[in-house]
């Protein structure tokens, strides 16, 4: 049963009961969070700065069913983030087992660097599903290209038909955006960074409690055989007030960046990024162009699946698929309408992530704390509409025949470009235009196909005659490249 307080996507179907949905959930959330403590203390530890028992017994504790998720929820309205009720919380099972851990939960950090850090690798997690489905779509994409090679469609600009092109290039061109989708979210997958800057960027906690570590065993009850670094882990022996004053501050910080990115598989970022916001619009951005490439494809079927098109039709999935309430008729495109309705929203909760760009001093008052849902939408959004484009891509009707039906609607006039290019030599530009636009509209005036109209124009006589005529106005032999540009696409030419 649902909690009153629980999101079960009933507003948003498109991402409900998809993988994405539990990877980016406030449960999959509160572990990331709490894998970037237990990475962190790890990180610490392998420099010597926190006893590597203290290390194991927070990451042991470190699991999201050992704490109370709801009860976070609610303590975060007096902090107005997650993390500190997490720190006390996480601190409590630690103590509750190894009290002598308990201190070096959270040393030295703050509530932003472990949001965020958690938030990438929440983000990390969501690519790595969004992808897969995005891959598994273009292979299913460049079979369909690889099919209908040169099956005939009518090219339609502004809603109306063009020249006529092959659904092969069609789909090629779908999967073309979904493999340019994927080359973004790689890119901006490969650099996830973790954060690390403590309460004003400056990591003055960190390297404070570093520096103290550095000192006699007392002063932290760190061994110089324990994990430490330098002269005194060399030799075993105790470090002194010499190797405190000798601390280098700089070498630590770039010592401990390294490593907390190592223990969490994320990238390092050159600076603090608190109030430098670029990894989540980067991130937002390559998710707004994702979404809006499944989008391209969704309105496309959506067109081409018309009662008077019918060019298409979705698979169609169990017995309930694409009912109506009303109308028992109907086998409505859903899983289109799912896909473009997310492409429709994530652009503008992108936008929103971009603004967030525009952050005050070093940490923010409500910029940072706006963008949690955006991202977390964003996310799940186009992970579940890249879900749903597996389905569709996979089990698309295509339906040559009623394509080839539909090209011979206005009675070849969907070549009229090309008779005017061959004519334009013979009669010239202006003239050949002339006659082609006459020919047109008493083809449509007289309901004839346009090659009886040609046949019959004075203007013609002794220039062409009605064999030629009709072999001009065959649409199967006026797809120019498409061919090869399917053959292009599908060999990855660049």
């Amino acid at each position: 049963m649902t909690r009153p307080w629980e999101d079960a996507g009933l507003l948003s179907p498109v991402r409900a009961g998809t993988p994405v949905e539990a990877a980016v959930g406030d449960r999959a959330w509160l572990q990331a969070m709490l894998d970037a403590e237990a990475a962190l203390v790890r990180a610490q530890a392998r420099l010597g700065t926190v006893p590597a028992e203290a290390a194991r017994a927070v990451s042991n504790a470190a699991r999201a069913e050992r704490l109370d998720l709801r009860a976070l929820a609610l303590a975060a309205r007096e902090t107005a983030n997650p993390v500190v009720g997490l720190v006390q919380a996480l601190t409590r099972v630690v103590a509750a087992e190894e009290p002598a851990a308990a201190e070096y939960v959270h040393r030295g950090s703050t509530s932003q660097d472990i949001f965020d850090t958690g938030a990438m690798l929440v983000a990390d997690r969501a690519l790595r599903l969004i992808r897969a489905d995005l891959s598994r779509t273009a292979v299913a994409l460049a079979a369909l290209a690889e099919r209908h090679r040169d099956t005939l469609i009518a090219g339609r600009t502004l809603t109306l038909h063009a020249v006529p092109t092959t659904f092969g290039l069609k789909a090629a061109g779908w999967r073309e955006l979904l493999l340019a989708a994927d080359e973004r979210l790689a890119r901006v997958q490969e650099s996830l960074p973790v954060s690390l800057g403590g309460a004003a960027g400056t990591l003055a906690g960190y390297v404070e409690y570093a520096r103290l570590a550095a000192g006699p065993a007392g002063a932290t009850g760190v061994a110089a055989g324990e994990g430490a670094t330098g002269e005194a882990a060399a030799t075993g022996e105790a470090a002194t007030d010499d190797a405190a004053e000798r601390f280098d501050a700089g070498a630590y910080h770039e010592r401990l960046l390294t490593a907390f990115a190592e223990e969490t598989g994320l990238s390092t970022a050159l600076l603090p990024w608190h109030a430098l916001r670029a990894p989540v619009a980067d991130l937002g951005s390559a998710l707004a162009f994702a979404s809006g490439a499944l989008g391209k494809i969704a309105v496309d079927v959506q067109s081409l699946a018309r009662t008077e098109v019918g060019e298409v039709a979705e698979p169609s999935g169990g017995s309930g698929r694409g009912a109506s309430s009303a109308m028992p008729h109907k086998r409505n495109p859903v899983l289109a309408t799912l896909i473009r309705s997310a492409a429709l929203q994530v652009p503008a909760l992108a936008g929103a992530l971009a603004q967030c760009l525009v952050t005050e001093d070093e940490r923010s008052g409500g910029v940072w704390h706006a963008e949690w849902q955006l991202l977390r939408e964003c996310l799940r959004l186009t992970g579940g509409a890249a879900h749903t484009a597996v389905e569709l891509a996979e089990g698309l009707e295509v339906r040559a025949e009623r394509m080839r039906e539909n090209l011979a609607l206005t009675g070849s006039q969907v070549v009229s470009e090309r008779i005017a290019a061959v004519l334009a030599p013979r009669l010239g530009k202006a003239a050949a235009k002339e006659l082609l636009t006459w020919a047109s509209v008493t083809a449509d005036r007289d309901g004839r196909p346009l090659p009886d109209v040609l046949a019959e124009a004075p203007e013609l006589a002794g220039v062409m005659d009605a064999a030629e005529i009709a072999s001009l106005c065959d649409p199967a032999a006026y797809t120019g490249a498409a061919g090869p540009l399917v053959d292009r696409a599908l060999k990855g030419a660049p």
